[in-house]
């Protein structure tokens, strides 16, 4: 049982350890589909649902695989859980939203294997969170995936604006936002008072 407070684990996971700026999981789907900010905060959305319900599911499964013995097999059993709930999180946005299933393309179906949605699970279960615990964790890991979205959708929209020379436009540009992005988020590193 891990005894942080319930705003540490969120301020901590949001801000201080965000998964894309900090500890650089999910960079796949933070560079590839942060050009345009609608896009760019409905598949945050989805994958926030896909965290959050996934840390849900994955504590309790941790549980039982801890009372049977059976904890060699917990990494199989979260991603068979991940991939689960990211079907049907597609077979929802399929059904209600087919223009913003296009435009999500291959990154809606890649969110199975984007190693953010994986780190939360065993991050927690390395962690010994209790449940409450486990839920802020995810809250504050997808809420700290969202923020750098939105931060780079909008850094990116504005620079399309934007009188840039040809050489730094494109990738070099992309990359040197996250770049200038991730320092900023190192700079809260120092706030956890370790």
């Amino acid at each position: 049982m891990n005894n942080e407070s319930l705003s540490f684990i969120l301020i901590d996971s949001l801000l201080l350890h965000n998964f894309v700026l900090s500890v650089f999981l999910g960079m796949c789907s933070f560079i590839g589909i942060s050009g345009k900010r609608a896009t760019a905060v409905r598949l945050s959305l989805a994958v926030t649902f896909v965290i959050t319900m996934s840390s849900i599911l994955c504590y309790f499964t941790n549980r039982l695989l801890v009372q049977s013995g059976t904890e060699y097999l917990r990494i199989i059993l979260y991603i068979v859980i991940i991939a689960a709930m990211v079907q049907l999180t597609e077979m929802f946005i399929k059904k209600t939203n087919p223009s913003l299933f296009r435009q999500l393309g291959i990154f809606l179906p890649l969110i199975t294997t984007n190693c953010a949605v994986l780190a939360v699970p065993l991050f927690q279960t390395s962690r010994g969170y209790s449940l409450l615990q486990s839920v802020v964790f995810a809250v504050g890991a997808s809420g700290g995936y969202t923020l750098a979205m939105y931060l780079m959708s909008e850094a990116r929209e504005r620079l399309e604006l934007s009188d840039l020379p040809d050489l730094s436009r494109g990738a070099v540009a992309t990359l040197t936002i996250a770049g200038i992005l991730s320092l900023a988020f190192m700079g809260f590193s120092g706030m956890g008072g370790e």
